[in-house]
């Protein structure tokens, strides 16, 4: 089978790359070779911009791929690039969309494939939600070939799940206050990107999920206490010093991370992966939150280079323990 990963050099599309190869899939990368991350012996490389239609189409020539996947198309513009290119050049194209494109907050838990796609909050969710109904269309009017995948919060040893990211670790190992948004209950799911693999690669030219919309994630539910707890745990903190804030006042005084928290994680997502399972008999989440977050850990501990700290961030952080302990 020949596939084209555009990016495959990402968290989750890393491991995927890595699966494929092992499963003997004649696999291209079309990216600009920007990456610090190792790419598998075996992946055959296209340097290009694939924002750059004129170029990429000179660079693939008359090439044709079994399946292609595009991991960074973030807006219907990129999208219709997309549709120019691969019309008519591959079997399967498959849209990297999003769980957070689910009804927020949802009427039911938990989520299936047949949720409703609304989310009034994020504008990232709002693009993707906008991809995906030109997809359908695409299928439905001109039988474009497209699946659509929706990740939920994928990790790997690079990728802190906590908000904040090591400016949070730092300052539970400095004993500081740290911030967890609403009162820490609601359930999250996490999924380590090599689970994720199995589900997405058992995908790769199945005809059966031609035209549908399926997620892949954990069947694990934790709270954000818990989850906050296990990445302290791992630090080497027994007890961390959580303040609970709503995610609106969260929101107040950083944007970004308010609409994240306010389009997405300040509700409980679990997730009904009947679907997946179906398609992909052999997909299981087999790591736990609690095996994986050592596995990241351990990698920023392993280079302090990595242990970045955001000051404007610990600033905010600052601010907002100052005031909302007033408040309180």
């Amino acid at each position: 089978m020949k596939v084209l990963f555009i990016g495959g050099t990402g968290v989750i599309s890393s491991a995927c790359s890595k699966l494929a190869i092992e499963k003997g899939i004649d696999l291209y990368h079309l990216n600009r070779g920007q990456t610090a991350r190792h790419v598998p012996d075996g992946v055959k490389q296209l340097r290009g911009d694939i924002r750059d239609f004129q170029s990429v189409q000179s660079l693939l020539k008359d090439k044709m791929f079994d399946v292609v996947v595009d991991w960074i198309v973030y807006s219907p513009e990129q999208l219709e690039t997309d549709l120019k290119l691969f019309s008519g050049r591959t079997g399967q194209y498959i849209f990297i969309s999003t769980a957070s494109a689910y009804q927020t907050p949802p009427a039911y838990l938990p989520v299936t494939e047949s949720t409703p796609l609304n989310n009034a909050f994020w504008a990232y969710s709002q693009q993707k939600i906008a991809c995906e109904d030109r997809l359908m269309r695409a299928f439905r009017e001109d039988n474009f070939p497209m699946t659509i995948v929706r990740p939920s919060h994928t990790y790997d040893r690079t990728k802190l799940p906590v908000s904040g990211g090591w400016t949070t670790v730092n300052r539970m190992r400095r004993n500081k206050k740290i911030i967890v948004h609403g009162d820490g209950t609601s359930l999250w799911t996490l999924t380590h990107h090599a689970d994720f693999a199995v589900g997405f690669v058992g995908l790769l030219g199945h005809p059966a999920a031609i035209g549908e919309a399926i997620h892949i994630t954990s069947d694990e539910a934790l709270t954000w206490n818990q989850i906050y707890t296990m990445v302290a745990n791992a630090a080497g903190v027994d007890k961390p010093d959580m303040l609970h804030v709503p995610s609106e006042i969260i929101n107040h005084f950083d944007k970004e991370w308010g609409a994240g928290l306010l389009g997405d994680k300040q509700h409980s997502m679990i997730f009904d992966n009947t679907k997946i399972k179906r398609f992909v008999p052999e997909f299981v989440a087999k790591i736990p939150f609690h095996q994986g977050v050592h596995e990241i850990v351990d990698w920023y501990d392993a280079d302090p280079a990595r242990q970045v700290i955001d000051d404007k961030l610990d600033q905010t952080m600052d601010r907002i323990v100052e005031v909302f302990s007033k408040l309180m």
